[in-house]
């Protein structure tokens, strides 16, 4: 037997055990993918240049070994717009180097993943300034409904219209999404509710798990509205993202038993700038970074929010069990809010409230009280200042000598080790994007 016929037998024997040989189809519309039957390892190739008033529908079933890939031979180069938009309906469908501007919708999603999806993914795709000139008109930019979904490494920016940028749909199995290296740059003011830059769950459904994960995110100067990332479901977890300049601030606003850690928050004395705010049971806030926020109350660089008397699920709940440590607070307006929102109808305290081990650097003193009846366990905690010469607190000591600061102008926690921020080490949003990853502390 020949090696040409060995060859041919290996090959054909592969190609029957995958099932089919993968194809790569080039197409023109979303008319023409409307017509393929696409199986798994198939690539389709949207043909370069501007796609207007398209309806993309991709649907398919990959495999985790050979996905259904909707992407374009240079990444960035197809641009939709006018009302175009992108469905993702399936299992193991990834869409790669897409880019969405300057268009419109009337209602619905940008980009959505259907309620029966489920492993798909959205990677190195943009979507900027895609506003209806009515800035009252609601639709996201994009919904993950379904499972197991992965967003990565895209980048949104300029959204001026009501309606959340990327919202996590619940359902009553958990969600288990991943969102991870993305960019989400300049979100102005809405002036209202319904400018969250990301919302993860919604009030009616927020006594359900999600289990989403989103790490290593850039916010930048996302300030539609008080709350930049929502919470609104429970065990998620939220860290090593960086927000700057934002007029927001990552609440967890319904929903138990969320653990957000590592995230920098950087201020830069801009007005208005916020930290953390918890809402809740069972949340875990730790090893955060908070440096130059000017935020008061609601926005302090940490606020336990008071709890209204027998709740409804859009109410503001009590806070119980909230565990807040090892965080490093550098000159904040207000460190720690005590009863934030405190007011004759909302006014349950915090109940078994744990502040330990975190270390500011302050002149003012690190605690605020709304409501002095409030009882919080303070342990271990370190207040570094020239300045401050408060009485000392049970569960504070006070250190005279200042923390060292790295040349990027963070500081270390004592004993700490130089270490460069996630933000200066990997790619951020689309490989075809000239994404700005210097974020000056002044």
């Amino acid at each position: 037997m020949s090696y040409k016929v060995i060859f041919f037998s290996v090959a054909l024997f592969f190609i029957i055990a995958s099932g089919a040989e993968a194809k790569d189809y080039h197409i023109r519309s979303a008319k023409e993918l409307d017509a393929l039957t696409l199986a798994p390892g198939d690539r389709i190739l949207l043909e370069e240049g501007e796609w207007k008033d398209q309806q993309i529908v991709f649907k398919g079933n990959g495999t985790k070994a050979r996905p259904i890939v909707l992407t374009t031979l240079h990444p960035g180069k197809v641009v939709l717009n006018g009302s175009s938009s992108l469905q993702i309906d399936g299992s193991w469908l990834v869409v790669d180097g897409l880019s969405f501007a300057n268009g419109f919708l009337t209602a619905g999603d940008v980009i959505g993943f259907s309620e029966q999806s489920s492993w798909c993914r959205l990677t190195n795709t943009a979507v900027v300034d895609y506003n209806n000139a009515d800035e009252k008109v609601d639709y996201r930019w994009v919904s993950l409904r379904g499972s197991h979904h992965r967003v990565d490494h895209c980048f949104f920016k300029g959204k001026r219209h009501q309606g959340v940028t990327m919202v996590v749909w619940l359902s009553e199995k958990p969600n288990y999404h991943q969102i991870d290296h993305n960019y989400f740059g300049p979100r102005p003011e809405l002036g209202r509710n319904g400018g969250e830059t990301i919302r993860i769950g919604t009030s009616t459904w927020s006594m359900y798990d999600s289990f989403t994960t989103v790490e290593q995110n850039i916010f930048e100067h996302c300030n539609g509205e008080l709350e930049a990332l929502s919470n609104k479901s429970g065990k998620n977890t939220i860290r090593n993202n960086l927000f700057y300049e934002c007029k927001a601030t990552l609440t967890l606003r319904h929903g138990n038993h969320s653990e957000v850690y590592g995230n920098f928050f950087l201020g830069n004395g801009k007005p208005g700038t916020g930290g953390v705010r918890i809402i809740g049971e069972g949340h875990r806030v730790h090893d955060n970074y908070f440096q130059d926020l000017t935020g008061k109350s609601v926005s302090a660089a940490i606020s336990v929010m008071a709890g209204l008397p027998n709740p409804i699920l859009t109410s503001h709940w009590q806070v119980k069990n909230a565990v807040i440590t090892d965080n490093l607070i550098v000159n904040c307006t207000e460190p720690f809010a005590i009863a934030a929102g405190y007011n004759p109808q909302r006014y349950l305290p915090a109940l078994n409230t744990v502040f330990a081990k975190n270390i500011m650097v302050s002149d003012v003193s690190p605690l605020k009280w709304y409501d002095e009846k409030v009882s919080i366990n303070f342990e271990g905690n370190e207040i570094f200042s020239k300045s401050y010469h408060a009485a000392q607190m049970k569960g504070f000591a006070l250190e005279s000598q200042l923390l060292n600061k790295m040349g990027n102008g963070l500081y270390l926690k004592p004993g700490q080790a130089a270490f460069k921020p996630f933000w200066e080490q990997e790619k951020i949003g689309p490989s075809w994007s000239k994404m700005n990853t210097y974020f000056p502390l002044f």
